[in-house]
């Protein structure tokens, strides 16, 4: 039986924290309560108080609380408001403070994408930090483009690097999920624009399904070299994790009898992770939870074990980089 016909599977595999002292800012995490799939303060506590010692997160967007009505391109701003009510219920529970907020605005509004960035910070009560539009394009229909539904090539779009260089005059950073695919154009964006913070999810999204299923060592050939010379940048920094997306990377998790053990997933992605800390550099590399979408094939506990199995190999002062110091020097977060 798998996970999709057995709402306990998670359960079917616990483990305790490998280390629960270790202090951790989780960076990447959603909220939302779509037809009883509810997922907010009340369920991420329940994660993040689970054993590990996670004193902060970060909200990054995913299309939730949107205003019904009203000027379309500031009908994100009601997730703002959302996710800033959500922090301010954060604070008075026992449990991890969402101290930053990541939120979508569409960047191809040019020059005029500032009405909507001002509205944010309005809304977002002083946690407000930057914006995600992504840019998944994939010519397959086995491919899935991301939630934004970008055009292709969106990166390269001069409407929208115009909406991009506001941002960053503004003093926010940009959230990038694209496919492995589409990396070279990340490459272009960072290196036409130096000055504006990038923020790169999930380790650049080496795709496992569609024609890319069966072909990882195929696909981790294409994606090292953007991905090289995304390190070269000092503008980009990584995070490290959607390692439990089986939607886009694989991997079959949920097809299993019992979820995997962290033992099991950093026996899959150690090498792939090491690899990126190792490029990056631990400094400019933080471990998120992209939760809940990884719950898909793993608890949180499980998830935050593989990331200390892989963070065991680092100096303290690297580790404290990887879980905790990238995310609050990048996010400029108070805690």
């Amino acid at each position: 039986m798998s996970r999709k016909d057995d709402p306990s599977w998670l359960t079917r595999n616990t483990e305790e924290p490998i280390d629960p002292e270790r202090t951790i800012i989780d960076p990447h995490h959603h909220l939302w309560d779509r037809n009883g799939n509810t997922y907010l303060v009340e369920q991420l506590h329940a994660d993040t108080n689970a054993g590990h010692n996670v004193v902060a997160t970060v909200f990054v967007e995913c299309a939730s609380g949107f205003h019904e009505d009203g000027p379309e391109h500031l009908r994100p701003v009601g997730e703002t408001g959302f996710v800033a009510r959500q922090a301010a219920e954060s604070r008075e529970r026992a449990g991890a403070d969402i101290a930053g907020i990541v939120s979508f605005a569409d960047l191809l509004l040019g020059d005029a994408v500032q009405e909507v960035l001002l509205a944010h910070e309005e809304a977002g009560d002083g946690l407000f930090r930057g914006i995600r539009h992504a840019g998944g394009w994939h010519p397959s229909d086995e491919i899935h483009n991301s939630h934004s539904n970008p055009p292709e090539g969106l990166y390269l779009l001069p409407e929208f690097r115009e909406g991009f260089a506001k941002l960053g005059a503004m003093g926010y950073s940009f959230e990038a999920w694209q496919y492995h695919s589409n990396l070279p154009d990340l490459v272009d964006l960072a290196r036409a624009h130096p000055d504006v913070p990038i923020v790169l999810n999930h380790i650049g999204a080496p795709m496992g399904i569609g024609e890319y299923a069966g072909k990882r060592t195929e696909v981790l050939e294409q994606w090292r070299p953007p991905m090289q010379q995304l390190a070269e940048l000092p503008n980009v920094v990584l995070k490290v994790g959607g390692i439990g997306m089986n939607r886009y990377y694989g991997g079959g998790w949920p097809e299993l009898h019992q979820p995997p053990s962290s033992e099991t997933l950093y026996g899959y992605w150690g090498d792939v992770l090491h690899w990126c800390i190792d490029t990056f550099g631990p400094d400019r590399c933080m471990f998120e939870s992209n939760f809940p979408v990884d719950r898909e094939s793993c608890s949180y506990t499980t998830l935050w074990n593989v990331y200390q199995r892989v963070g065991a190999r680092y100096s303290d002062d690297e580790q404290h980089n990887l879980f905790y110091d990238t995310a609050r020097r990048v996010y400029r977060l108070n805690v």
